[in-house]
């Protein structure tokens, strides 16, 4: 029953032909026992894999609090480097400014 793969589709048309009924009805429940022990496999996997609102169309609501899976970022570090920089224009940066309203007259 094993063809090699390099059998063109007419090739593959003309064997089936040739084969009796016994031996097609044969393959047609060989398969047919391969694909429901493929979906018992499907179904195991799916029992398997944990379903939350990331995997899944269920809402967050309903996840259970878990640790988030990459390492949160400190705010102190982010805080601190705001703090250093002062509102307004930043040293070495060239400022322009409009004419006054009475300079124009």
């Amino acid at each position: 029953m094993s063809e090699k793969p390099e059998l063109s589709a007419a090739l593959k048309l003309e064997i089936v032909d040739q084969l009796s009924r016994e031996d097609l009805v044969k393959i047609v429940l060989t398969q047919q026992k391969l694909i429901e022990k493929l979906q018992q496999e499907l179904e195991n996997l799916k029992e398997r894999q944990p379903s939350n609102s990331k995997t899944s169309s269920k809402p967050p609501s309903s996840d259970l609090i878990q640790k988030s899976e990459t390492a949160k970022v400190d705010n102190s570090k982010e805080s601190e480097s705001e703090a250093k920089r002062k509102p307004g224009g930043q040293p070495g940066h060239i400022g322009k400014t409009r004419k006054g309203f009475w300079a124009s007259r």
